[in-house]
């Protein structure tokens, strides 16, 4: 890969965004090539939790502003990186953005599509394409305000400005502040996650993202569905069995 790398070990998967000489800035060519990274990962089978993080000081510092200044409006919406962000969003397994230094416009927005956001105490983060006479096109004005709520994703993007670690962390957008690299925060979370069964955490992702756009009663029934399924499940079996003998129980994801 030109732009990324990419590792697995014990289950747990990691893609670096590479292009630190220009603070991991996204262009075309990188968010196709994530694409497809995600689509190798996913056929491997062996993932059951990814990190996504960037080399060097920054996240990703928003898309690379020098493809976009004479696109007309069909170029531009051939340039939009939704779709990949969508296909992360949607992944069966958990997704945690390690972030340090800037995640900006599109970086951010890749975030977004992300289960936790794990930030260091320098983290900044922000919408600022109202300054460029552009508005976040990546689902930024959809996925910011379930998250923090309508005013603040209102002032985030009416305003353009950029806030720290530690307000994005009482708004809600930032699950966790360390110190140093978050990468080894997040890996820490993955592995207490990967203790847990596949099928479940499939089934909880999966019911979570139904609901978040439905009414209550709908998102209650779809969750009985689910759970229900579950009993036919080696590992809803394998839980409840070690739990009754107490023992750690070994979960296949079958």
């Amino acid at each position: 890969m030109k732009y990324l790398k990419y590792e697995i070990e014990n289950h747990i998967a990691t893609i670096t965004i590479n292009r630190p000489e220009v603070l991991n800035a996204l262009n075309k060519d990188l968010i196709d090539e994530l694409g497809l990274a995600i689509d190798g990962m996913m056929n491997e089978g062996n993932a059951r939790v990814l990190i996504i993080t960037g080399e060097g000081k920054s996240f990703a510092a928003g898309a690379d502003i020098v493809q976009m200044i004479e696109m007309n409006p069909a170029q531009a919406r051939g340039f939009i990186f939704s779709g990949v962000f969508n296909k992360i969003e949607a992944l069966p397994i958990p997704v945690i953005a390690a972030i340090k230094g800037f995640a900006l416009g599109g970086g951010l927005e890749l975030a977004l599509a992300c289960d936790f956001r794990i930030c260091n105490a320098k983290a900044k983060l922000g919408l600022p394409e109202i300054k460029l006479g552009i508005i976040p096109g990546a689902g930024g004005t959809q996925r910011l305000p379930k998250l923090i709520g309508l005013s603040r994703a209102r002032e985030m993007i009416y305003f353009g400005d950029i806030i720290d670690a530690e307000k994005a962390c009482q708004w809600g957008l930032c699950d966790r502040v360390v110190e140093g690299d978050p990468l080894e925060q997040a890996r820490e979370m993955a592995a207490k996650i990967i203790e847990k069964s596949p099928v479940a955490l499939e089934a909880a992702k999966k019911t979570i993202n139904y609901g978040i756009d439905k009414d209550l009663s709908s998102g209650i029934a779809f969750e009985a569905i689910v759970w229900s399924d579950l009993f036919s499940t080696a590992d809803q079996k394998e839980g409840m069995m070690a739990f009754q003998e107490k023992r750690k129980p070994t979960f296949t994801g079958k």
